[in-house]
């Protein structure tokens, strides 16, 4: 690796205009600010309501502490470095930011993936349903999520890393950007990161799979309900997961399909705020926007709280 590495990069935001790069960090605390709080009172609100102790809601639970991560591991330091003009960083800090991306970006696709069969089972065998996602499951089924972020963190930011950097140290990106570090690569020995990526896509790709599979036999199993009441409600319950694994997988494939391009353009810097900031902060609202469950609980906690602190 080359010497300069080990003093750092130096990310460039969105302008370095002093007026803009403030602009832009309060737009981004607002975001973080709403991401923070939304996924907060969702962790509060399944803890505390004995009504919200089922498997959808204690994988709920842990969706929201995975987005808490998500967004934290690169909206507070772009924050701190747009309002103080600066965008240095470490290599380890660099390497850690990395790591901590690729894990809960890992994660938060694994845990899609095990709603979506809490889904499937509660639907297509209502009646094996608790025998079938028994506290064992869900435990193991998390332990399962943590862990394949963990070795996806490890692996990639290995093979990143591994590679020989040269020339401008600039990353053109709000954070350490894996696609932007190798722009960096003085020669074509980035062969293990090609790999690593591929191996990632192809998992990704079979969660994508099995997602939609077990949406075909949902879709399947509730229009054969004779009733449309029964029919409504089985679609209310599935309704805010399929339209949160829409928001997750649209903006990552717009980020990842889009043409490549040596000089970075405001349409990079959008995608990846989509991919990176959208979802996490929008999760929350679409769990509780039509979940009267989630509702009550959350206006019990929110009371709670209004009488603790007063």
């Amino acid at each position: 690796m080359a010497n300069f590495t080990m003093s750092g990069f130096l990310l460039m935001s969105f302008s370095g205009n002093p007026g803009i790069e403030t602009l832009h960090a309060s737009l981004f605390l607002v975001l973080y600010l709403v991401a923070l709080t939304g996924n907060i009172l969702i962790i509060m609100a399944t803890s505390i309501d004995h009504n919200l102790h089922s498997p959808m809601y204690f994988f709920l639970k842990h969706l929201s502490v995975l987005d808490l991560c998500y967004i934290s591991v690169t909206v507070p330091r772009s924050i701190y470095d747009s309002f103080m003009h600066s965008g240095n960083i470490s290599l380890w800090e660099c390497i850690l930011q990395c790591f901590a991306f690729t894990s809960c970006c890992t994660s938060e696709l694994a845990m899609l993936t095990v709603m979506s069969y809490d889904r499937y089972v509660a639907i297509c065998f209502p009646l094996r349903y608790e025998i079938i996602m028994n506290v064992s499951t869900c435990v193991y089924g998390v332990l399962a999520v943590w862990i394949s972020g963990v070795i996806a963190g490890v692996m990639h930011t290995t093979a990143t890393f591994s590679i020989h950097f040269c020339g401008s140290k600039t990353i053109h990106q709000f954070f350490c950007d894996v696609p932007q570090l190798l722009k960096l690569s003085c020669s074509d020995d980035y062969i293990n990161e090609v790999g690593v990526t591929a191996f990632l896509a192809l998992a990704a790709f079979l969660c994508f799979i099995f997602i939609g599979f077990s949406y075909i036999n949902i879709f399947s199993t509730v229009l054969r309900i004779p009733s449309a009441e029964g029919r409504a409600k089985a679609f209310s319950t599935c309704l805010p997961h399929l339209c949160v694994v829409t928001l997750f997988f649209s903006t990552a494939v717009f980020e990842f399909l889009k043409p490549y391009s040596d000089s970075p353009t405001g349409l990079d810097f959008f995608l990846t705020v989509l991919y990176t900031i959208v979802p996490p902060t929008l999760n929350p609202m679409i769990y509780s926007l039509r979940n009267k469950a989630m509702k009550a609980a959350l206006r019990k906690v929110i009371t709670e709280s209004k009488v603790y602190l007063s």
